[in-house]
């Protein structure tokens, strides 16, 4: 950066930057008691070994500060002699031949949370690299006291220049094959432009070498620093020292431009997608329970076991208040314990599908148990082909209040998605949800024993209560035993099963098809993938549905 000052008998440029780019553009130096020297390469040489690296090395950004002066009169030796205005356009020449005064070494130290965060974000599978205009030496060090580079890892640092001799064939055209092998061991890029940040993201974007396509976050507050924001999948841009064109160019602004706060996103950003997964595990298993015993019980006795207005209250208790209770779960840091979810991997997990399918079995094993042999198991009148004008029977009370009862204990499952065997884990550090369930519990005893033919309840006996709640806490005990299933075993996307083919990512399948059009052939691969179209497009409905009704 240089500025023209205008004084008395012309004018005088100071210029400041990078040390060892502002040296290169001197010619004299102040020596030893203030005089004017020739700054010649050996002192330059010498001046980056003893001073600049020195200083590069403990951390310090290093600047260099130099001067020019313009006169009318008589010149100095490090002076320039003009009649007419200079162009100050023209900047090769008009920042030369500068005078150098001082090297400065400016401390930027690192904020004592970016260790703990950046160590967090590893742990959570994220790769942290730093890409920044200082000196290779200054980022190394700060690199290291942030954990980005540790002792004995095959990372890479490069500076710009060696970044694009790498990434560029012979004719001087970047190469996506030449980017994949840097990008990957790649950890620090020193001295880059903003063109380089730019070449950087796009290269991981459109790499290939992984099955997945990898997800890219960028930070940025310049102005230069936009296309790179606009690039990435996410662009953070620093609320208090960013620039409106970086602001513009992401997606996420940080308020108080900390690292941390990035951690924190991510936190929350898995935490709403596991809230949405539970309430889809929570919801599809009552869902399938429900359907199955209405149809069941409509061809094996002529009715429903579940009335209109018992479903309509199940519905309340799925819907509304299980979306409220499941939402509201508060992130933890056992979020960042495990690898982030892919591109192009199902809502629904094997796991979910695991104890959606494992809970539905048990559900409606107990429910047809009651069904047929409840009456005799429990010793009171069956409610099996009754009138439709007799009055509501203990038997069908009993299998609608163990079907709620088993629903509500479910839902204390439905909390942990990843296999976890402990489900009652902070269960008491979210008000909310243990408030709905205890409400919910109350207005079904209300409902069963005060319900009568609005709700076709009758009321039950102590007795009877106890056996509800014995068969709907038995999906607790039941749990554990689905946790224990090898989920190996089954399919890995629920949609497409059977199809012996590992899912691939949408967005690579839609440029594959872009050419098989063009080209006319494998129009097998072509069925294949407008199937994956329309279900990945299927899937990302039937989500936001579900999300829709969630918020």
């Amino acid at each position: 950066m240089s500025t023209v000052v205008p004084r008395e008998g012309g004018y005088r440029i100071y210029t400041k930057g990078a040390s060892e780019i502002v040296m290169k553009k001197c010619s004299f130096i102040y020596g030893k008691d203030g005089r004017l020297e020739n700054f010649s390469k050996s002192m330059q040489d010498r001046l980056v070994r003893e001073v600049i690296e020195p200083m590069a090395c403990n951390g310090l950004r290093t600047i260099s500060v130099a001067y020019r002066d313009f006169v009318r009169g008589k010149a100095d030796i490090n002076q320039v002699h003009f009649d007419s205005e200079p162009n100050w356009e023209d900047e090769d020449n008009i920042i030369s031949n500068l005078t150098c005064l001082c090297v400065l070494g400016i401390e930027d130290p690192v904020r004592p949370e970016v260790p703990d965060a950046i160590h967090k974000c590893q742990r959570a599978g994220i790769t942290v690299r730093m890409v920044t205009g200082d000196n290779i030496n200054t980022a190394r060090s700060i690199a290291s006291k942030c954990g980005i580079l540790k002792p004995g890892d095959n990372s890479l640092i490069l500076e710009g220049k060696e970044f694009n001799r790498r990434i560029r064939d012979s004719s001087g055209k970047i190469q996506q094959h030449l980017i994949d092998k840097v990008w990957v061991n790649l950890r620090v890029l020193a001295r880059s432009s903003p063109t380089d940040k730019y070449t950087l993201v796009r290269g991981i974007i459109e790499s290939k070498i992984n099955a997945n396509r990898e997800v890219v976050a960028v930070t940025g507050d310049g102005t230069n620093d936009g296309p790179a924001l606009k690039m990435a999948d996410v662009g953070f841009a620093m609320g208090i020292a960013g620039t409106d064109v970086a602001k513009e160019a992401s997606d996420i602004i940080l308020t108080d431009d900390n690292f941390t706060s990035i951690v924190k996103a991510v936190m929350w950003g898995r935490n709403v997608y596991d809230s949405i997964a539970k309430f889809l595990q929570f919801q599809l298993t009552v869902n399938v329970v429900a359907v199955i015993v209405a149809f069941v019980g409509a061809c094996a006795i002529n009715d429903s076991p579940l009335k209109a207005v018992q479903m309509l209250w199940v519905n309340l208790i799925m819907d509304t208040l299980a979306s409220l209770a499941l939402a509201t779960e508060a992130p933890t840091p056992d979020l960042l314990q495990r690898k982030p979810y892919g591109r192009t991997k199902p809502l629904i997990s094997r796991t979910m599908m695991k104890n959606i399918l494992g809970q539905a079995v048990y559900m409606i094993m107990v429910i047809f148990v009651l069904l047929f042999y409840g009456d005799k198991l429990l010793d009171i009148d069956s409610g099996r082909y009754a009138d439709i004008r007799d009055p509501p029977s203990q038997h069908f009370t009993i299998i609608f209040n163990t079907f709620v009862m088993m629903t509500l204990f479910n839902e204390i499952n439905a909390r942990k998605i990843h296999g976890q065997r402990n489900v009652f884990q902070g269960f008491f550090s979210n008000p909310i949800f243990y408030s709905i369930w205890l409400s919910t519990l109350a207005s079904q005893v209300v409902i069963v024993q005060f319900g009568g033919r609005a709700f076709s309840t009758e009321a039950l006996g102590l007795e009877l209560w106890l056996w509800c709640i014995l068969f709907g806490s038995g999906v607790l005990l039941w749990g554990q035993v689905v946790t224990s299933i090898p989920t190996k075993k089954l399919p890995k996307n629920v949609f497409s099963w059977g199809s012996g083919e590992p899912q691939t990512d949408p967005i690579a399948d839609f440029a594959i098809e872009d050419k098989l059009d063009s080209d006319g052939k494998d129009g097998k691969r072509t069925g294949q993938i407008l199937w994956i179209r329309g279900l990945t497009r299927l899937q990302t409905q039937v989500c936001s549905y579900f999300l829709a009704r969630l918020v």
